[in-house]
């Protein structure tokens, strides 16, 4: 077992990308624009001026930074009234608190919004760290955030799982040297992810089963 556990949120430990889904569409119409479904996957895991080069991608004519506070907002507003929690989620965090294991996240998120999330949930006496995507100047699928949430944990990237739903955040795990182990949400795996992973698995609860039996 590694020292380390580097968790994503949106998709992973919270139920949250079919909200982000949803709000990339509403406030589309909102902007007056087509809705473009294929934003979202563009999108997923990104932060800073890569999202808003994604945005501008696809709808030219908005003002992209708007168009994504707006996004955020919303997934923030529904977020404060329901915040399901991933199945298995809460037991491997409890099982690599018990077991010495350093934990931190690595979200594009803001760190106030994971702070949030993480007291909403009861998950924040878990983490070591909590790293967002407002701290680094290049965000998923650069390396940056799982580096410094690694450092923040004070554990060699080397020694760190990475625990991604998203494309984006599993290049920058890998990037990163760290083992990244995708629990596919939104997002199917490709053979580009099946080539990068460290393993992959339905659930965090089954990733879990792996660690118990040594083969994650």
């Amino acid at each position: 077992m590694k020292k380390g556990a580097i968790f994503d949120m949106d998709g992973l430990l919270f139920d949250t990308e079919t909200v982000y889904r949803k709000g990339w569409a509403i406030i589309a119409d909102e902007f007056g624009v087509d809705r473009k479904p294929e934003l979202a996957d563009a999108c997923s895991g990104t932060s800073g001026e890569l999202t808003v080069r994604m945005v501008h991608k696809y709808h030219p004519t908005v003002d992209a930074e708007a168009y994504i506070h707006r996004v955020v907002q919303y997934v923030h507003d529904e977020a404060a009234k329901n915040l399901p929690v991933m199945e298995g989620a809460r037991e491997i965090l409890q099982y690599f608190h018990e077991h010495g294991v350093r934990i931190a996240t690595a979200s594009s998120s803001t760190v106030e919004q994971i702070e949030a999330n993480l007291i909403k949930s009861g998950l924040r006496d878990y983490f070591d760290a909590v790293v967002g995507g407002d701290l680094v100047v290049n965000g998923k699928p650069a390396p940056d955030i799982f580096l410094l949430s690694a450092e923040r944990i004070g554990v060699s990237p080397a020694d760190c799982y990475v625990f991604e739903d998203g494309y984006n955040g599993l290049r920058g795990a890998a990037a990163a040297s760290c083992a990244p182990v995708m629990i596919p949400d939104t997002l199917p795996p490709t053979d580009e992810m099946r080539a990068i992973c460290t393993g992959i698995y339905p659930s965090l609860s089954a990733a879990l089963a792996a660690v118990k039996q040594g083969a994650l």
